[in-house]
């Protein structure tokens, strides 16, 4: 499998437990309970296929800046939760963080 695709994977797995997380009210739901230690597995299993090619700090990196922005777009939608203007700055800065570490550093390369 393509270590981008494994990644990106990952970074859904990720997004819909932690929205599942929110969902299980303190692991009281029984469902959204299941799907949250389901796609937390799924998650590390892919990011685990993930570093065997792409370097550690690359890929997560990667996932912790896509998925603070997928969450709070998930949080928003889900749940009505809002994002005010320095939010919505500081997250603009981490996808542009992203996009630098993986167009223009070296250790992106594999």
């Amino acid at each position: 499998m393509n270590a981008w695709l494994a990644l990106g994977i990952a970074i859904a797995a990720e997004v819909i437990g932690t929205s599942a997380l929110k969902a299980s009210v303190g692991f009281t739901r029984f469902w959204p309970s299941v799907l949250v230690v389901v796609s937390y597995a799924v998650a590390f299993y892919s990011l685990s296929l993930v570093l065997k090619t792409i370097p550690v700090g690359v890929a997560y990196a990667v996932w912790s800046g896509l998925g603070i922005v997928l969450i709070t777009l998930a949080a928003f939608v889900l749940f009505g939760q809002r994002i005010d203007t320095a939010g919505l700055i500081g997250m603009g800065l981490i996808v542009a963080g992203v996009l630098v570490l993986n167009l223009f550093s070296k250790a992106a390369a594999h």
